[in-house]
């Protein structure tokens, strides 16, 4: 991963009721500020009125399901009274028009037990420079430990090739899903290959009732010990603009001892360069493995 910022302690600033993030490059600091925002109206308002001020026509929440977002809110969903986030990761690409946040959350009914997890937001920015919700998931935990520091991504740099074809568009997003078509054709034959070919060495993992998890090494020895299988079938592709992130969704079937469970998975690319022997190679590697009840 070229570009990783580790924050231990991060900075806030208050100014006119706005919570800011300090020392945190622009691009990546207005995601942030973004996914903040919207927290911070989901404690002084409601849930509701959150998500909706961070969605158009066109976003999906999983519900676990896939629902168009918009229709879901204006039916008035039974989702919960209390909901708090935290951004741990963020990321933006070179073109700005694409974007990851994901982190910790504690989310209540009124009458019942406070509950916890972690989620995962794609986000896109609009014409007029707001960032809205393309897809968003959830995932539960039991919320005792895993907690991260802040990590982001910020572009190194505003150059990348534009492309006016949606041929070549397209053709672009073919190349990340036929790369997580080869990696479910690889997993199929063998796990601990297809994880360590494909993991970017600080991913993260996010997983039903499982503490989230952090590195490749960790992921792998997690999967191992707990003789868990998994077997994945890519639907769903979309890149940035500028062609250094993307995601792909699909479904997953984990095996584990005698019990075998269906999942949706959503998974963060990053397309590095990897020099060898002085020959730079472009390589595909998966920044957050999330999989939550389909």
């Amino acid at each position: 991963m070229n570009f990783w910022n580790r924050l231990s302690v991060v900075a806030f600033m208050s100014v006119a009721g706005t919570t800011l993030y300090a020392q945190i490059p622009e691009k990546v600091g207005s995601l942030l500020q973004a996914d903040k925002d919207a927290a911070a109206l989901a404690k002084a308002s409601t849930p509701h009125q959150a998500f909706l001020s961070i969605i158009d026509k066109e976003s999906k929440f999983y519900v676990p399901s896939a629902v168009n977002a918009y229709n879901y809110l204006n039916n008035r969903p039974n989702i919960p009274d209390v909901l708090n986030w935290q951004p741990t990761f963020a990321l933006i690409a070179k073109s700005q028009e694409f974007g990851v946040t994901s982190g910790s959350m504690d989310f209540q009914k009124v009458g019942a037990r406070l509950r916890h997890g972690e989620y995962l937001t794609v986000w896109k920015r609009n014409k007029k420079g707001k960032w809205l919700v393309d897809i968003r998931a959830e995932v539960e935990n039991n919320g005792k430990d895993g907690e991260f520091d802040l990590e982001y991504i910020e572009p190194t740099d505003s150059w990348y090739l534009k492309h006016r074809s949606k041929v070549r568009l397209n053709q672009r997003e073919d190349i990340v899903l036929e790369t997580d078509k080869l990696m479910s054709t690889v997993l199929k034959a063998d796990n601990p290959t297809a994880y360590k070919e494909f993991l970017s060495e600080d991913v993260r993992f996010l997983f039903p009732w499982t503490s989230p998890m952090e590195g490749k090494a960790t992921m792998m020895a997690y999967l191992k010990k707990q003789r868990m299988t998994i077997e994945t079938v890519p639907e769903e592709v979309k890149r940035s603009y500028s062609g250094d992130f993307a995601y792909t969704k699909g479904t997953a079937t984990v095996r584990q001892k005698d019990k075998v469970v269906k999942y949706n998975y959503i998974r963060i690319w990053q397309l590095s360069e990897l020099a060898k022997d002085d020959v730079k190679k472009a390589n595909w590697n998966i920044l957050i493995e999330m999989m939550f009840e389909k």
